[in-house]
This record gives C-alpha cells, structure tokens and sequence, in this order.
C-alpha cells in the first residue's frame, strides 16, 4: 500500500502553492484534482494583484506557471473525484472514484464554486446561455446582449470584461447601488457598453435547447417583465456572478465546519491531529490569490512539522 507524506486534494493556487513546498521539502507529495488547475482563477480574465505578476497576465497563464513550477519539485498527480475521508487514524485514508489514497497528512484546498442564480430553468440552460466564467463562454455572445447578476467586485470587473464581446452588457443587481470596490464603480459606470438593472431578479430563464428569454421582477414594484432574445441573435448570454459556495460535503463528520467553510488556526490546522485547510475553503475575510497561496505554503510546511513529530 502506497503510503504518501502529504496528500493535497484541489489544483487552486493554495493547492499548487502546497505542492511546491512539500515537494521543494523532498516529502512524497500527491496532489489530487478532480477536473482542471486552477479553481476560480482561471474564470479571471486579468490579474493585476497578485506580486510579480507579468503584464496582461490571465487567471490561465498564472495557473499554467504555478503547475510547472509544482511538478518540477516532484509532486505526484492524480484526476479523481474525492468522496469520501477517514481522518480518525494516524494514516489517513480518502476514497475516491477512481482509486483509494493514504496519506500520514492531508492538506484540504478544495475552495469554492459559484453560487447558483437560483431561479426557475436555469440548471437546464447551463451551457447553452448561462455561464459563470466570462473568460470561458464570452466569445459565444459576440455581438449580443449579455446580463450579468451580481453588484459585487467579480461582478462588475466581469461585467467589464464582458463589454469586449457583448453589443452591450447589463448589470442585474438586487440592490439600488453596487457593493463593488469604488474603483471598480466607477470603471463601470463610465463605460459606455454597460447598463443597469436595479432592484431586480430573474425569476426565470425559458429556452428550447438555447437561452431565448428571461422573466425579471422589480423587487420594489413587484413588476414582472419578460425579455425576449433579439430575433436576429435568437439567443442571448446570463452570467452569474453572486459568490461561491464551499466544497466541503464530504468532510462532514470527519472534521469541524462552519457554515460549510474548515474553521482553522494561523497554522492552518484544523481540529483534526494531521489534517490542514488552505485558501478558499477557509474561514477567512479575504479570499485572493495570494492569500490563497500563502495558505498553502504554511499549510505545507506546518504539515512538515506534524511530520517530524
């Protein structure tokens, strides 16, 4: 039975950031996830924040850098779907689809996925209209009209981005003014391609194998209205940008939770002996890319100690 130093569930920079140090430490890393690198950063068009950063850099390009710098230092790489973990012995065990991993330390990085809009047909239009990644599904809606949902910085920012494909972009926000960064406001108010709709929802997305219209209410008038696709465009794109949601079901009973995020120490460990939490699964005020980061490497290296003891 192959037993690692460090198992490391999630590809996001925190998971990657975890990697490097627990390989440039020469532990038997392994790193699991289940789909791409990268978690919520590759959805990010522009990078502006993170130190060092090169210009016009991308949530891709970052990622692509800090997944070569991880596997040059030698960490192992596994695709597969966790479902299941027992953290109650000295060796950890997780059962994934795929295989069964055993780790002496388990560095939990799984963050966050978006938060649905929540409104009648939208699951069904995944895909073909609705989106949560402008970087991934913009170029589709070349020309057309696209809506955003959302007043917060992702949102907005996104929103922006967006003005590069969309005739025009509009911003549905339940509110009557945006909770974005002023900064970012004012980008967005300046910019001619982008429009408002304040205090309202949509209540539902209608299409036949495409997104072809959606029903909006005004929560102050109650007034619904329906909004058809433009004849000649037959179609037209919805953004989701409200939040995220943590990826922690199958902790439950295995660790503490708090509202679905790892409470944990500056060391981040959590209440279990050899188990530690990095990034956006966090109980945390700020989720950045560089907080991210600086998570996992302290995770890394705290699980480093755990291990010399």
């Amino acid at each position: 039975m192959q037993i690692y130093d460090i198992i490391i569930i999630g590809g996001g920079p925190a998971g990657l950031a975890a990697g490097l140090y627990a390989g440039r430490a020469r532990l038997k890393t392994l790193l699991i996830e289940k789909d791409k690198d990268g978690g919520q950063i590759v959805i990010t068009s522009e990078v502006e924040n993170y130190p060092g950063c090169m210009e016009e850099e991308s949530g891709v390009s970052l990622v692509a850098r800090m997944t070569h710098q991880t596997e040059k230092f030698g960490v192992e790489r596994a695709q597969d779907t966790i479902t299941a973990v027992d953290f109650s012995g000295d060796v950890k065990v997780l059962k994934g689809k795929k295989n069964e991993y055993h780790g002496r330390s388990v560095i939990i990085a799984t963050g966050a996925y978006p938060r649905p809009i929540g409104c009648e047909g939208e699951k069904g239009l995944i895909g073909k209209g609705v989106s949560y990644c402008a970087t991934c599904d913009g170029n589709f809606f070349e020309d057309m009209d696209i809506y955003v949902v959302g007043g917060g910085d992702t949102a907005v920012e996104e929103a922006m981005y967006l003005t590069k494909f969309g005739r025009k972009v509009t911003i549905v926000h339940r509110r009557d003014q945006l909770r974005a960064a002023k900064s970012i406001q004012e980008k967005a108010l300046k910019n001619p391609k982008i429009n408002f709709m304040w205090d309202t929802v949509i209540t539902q997305l209608k299409g036949d194998g495409l997104l072809e219209s959606m029903v909006i209410k005004n929560l102050k008038t109650g007034e619904e209205t329906e909004i058809q696709a433009p004849a000649e465009d037959g179609t037209f794109g919805v953004f989701g940008f409200i939040g995220f949601l943590p990826q922690s079901s199958i902790f439950e009973g295995a660790i503490t939770l708090k509202d679905g995020y790892i409470p944990t120490n500056e060391r981040m460990e959590t209440n279990v002996p050899g188990v530690f939490a990095a990034g956006d699964i966090r109980v945390k005020d700020v989720r950045q890319v560089v907080t991210a980061a600086a998570d996992g490497a302290i995770a890394a290296m705290m699980a480093e100690k755990y291990l010399e003891q």
